[in-house]
């Protein structure tokens, strides 16, 4: 026979660390109270169970509509390590959704994190640099972190970080740097993603190199990259085990070549006999760029006498690749058969 007693264990399922939900458009009002508690635990727990819902837009734009960020910016500065780290993750769970992402310009979101770049917690910072890079992903993001100062933080912070926040800020600076590198070239980032380009992680050589895309596109960027030396090791990484690599150390050296100095830096290289081996790729982005590295060494004469003995590869790339390699292959044939 049954017994009305009362079991002294929790029902499953229940995590203790975290709040209560209330039912329905009550849910997030009191989380947002006691978010603002003076209670610790209690503080600690609304967060845990903020960063479950801020994977749903409906509940990031209701929380930004109901004043919850800033909120969030009152508990960056909390003395507690735990609610400093469940706040970064609040906040990177909403960077991950456009209106999030809004949110943060809107409400001054960019300059409060920066304040916790040097956070002593490595899970604090890294929770910190995913916000920014999904935010660096909307160029009026990748402005925001511009326009507050941030880009010789982030410059300084590269070389400093464990590798895996080094490669979140190398995430967050491509875009940023495509919209504008002035403060980056002059925070000496150059010299910085040269001894990236180094590194004996994969990921973090592809992502220096495509953060050298875009610091190659103004032309004081493409004359630090032939200043400092860059190109060598642009070349070396051509022969790179991974196609990634060799995909953005090819377009930074498309980029990088466009100056006659860059250029004949590139020949003495002897960069044409690795740009023609990466042709055969089966990897389009990696012929793409190869083929327009080409292009451009093509404009030399050096580099035009070279490739004339070439022309049936590029023949074979516009006839059987992608559009943007033939119109790419198209145009290097051009540039290597133009006679003076």
């Amino acid at each position: 026979m049954a017994h009305a007693q009362i079991s002294t264990y929790l029902p499953p399922n229940i995590n203790p660390t975290q709040a209560a939900i209330a039912y329905g458009c009550r849910a997030l009002p009191k989380l947002n109270e006691e978010l603002n508690s003076e209670d610790l635990l209690t503080r600690q727990k609304a967060l845990m169970a903020l960063c479950d819902l801020m994977h749903d837009p409906e509940y990031v734009y209701e929380a930004i509509r109901i004043g919850f960020l800033e909120s969030l910016k009152a508990s960056l500065k909390d003395s507690n390590n735990m609610v400093r780290i469940k706040t970064t993750e609040v906040l990177y769970n909403m960077a991950t959704h456009n209106i999030g992402r809004d949110g943060f310009l809107e409400h001054d979101v960019i300059l409060a994190l920066s304040f916790l770049l040097n956070d002593p917690h490595p899970l604090c910072r890294k929770n910190l640099h995913k916000a920014y890079k999904h935010l660096a992903q909307l160029p009026s993001g990748a402005r925001g972190i511009i326009s507050n100062g941030l880009i010789p933080l982030l410059v300084w912070k590269l070389h400093r970080e464990e590798e895996e926040i080094q490669e979140l800020i190398l995430d967050t600076l491509a875009p940023c740097l495509q919209e504008d590198a002035t403060e980056a070239l002059s925070s000496r980032v150059v010299p910085f993603l040269k001894q990236k380009l180094l590194s004996t992680n994969g990921n973090i050589r592809s992502k220096a190199a495509r953060a050298l895309i875009s610091v190659s596109i103004p032309l004081e960027g493409k004359i630090q990259v032939w200043q400092h030396d860059v190109i060598p090791i642009l070349v070396h990484l051509l022969k790179d085990d991974e196609a990634e690599v060799q995909a953005n150390a090819a377009g930074a050296l498309m980029y990088a070549t466009v100056t006659t100095k860059g250029k004949y830096a590139a020949l003495d290289a002897e960069a044409i006999k690795p740009l023609l081996e990466l042709l055969l790729t089966p990897t389009s982005k990696v012929r793409l760029n190869a083929t327009k590295a080409l292009t451009m060494l093509a404009e030399a004469p050096e580099g035009r006498k070279i490739l004339q003995a070439h022309v049936p590869i590029f023949r074979i790339l516009e006839e059987q690749s992608t559009e943007a390699v033939k119109r790419a292959a198209q145009i290097a044939i051009k540039v290597i058969e133009w006679k003076p």
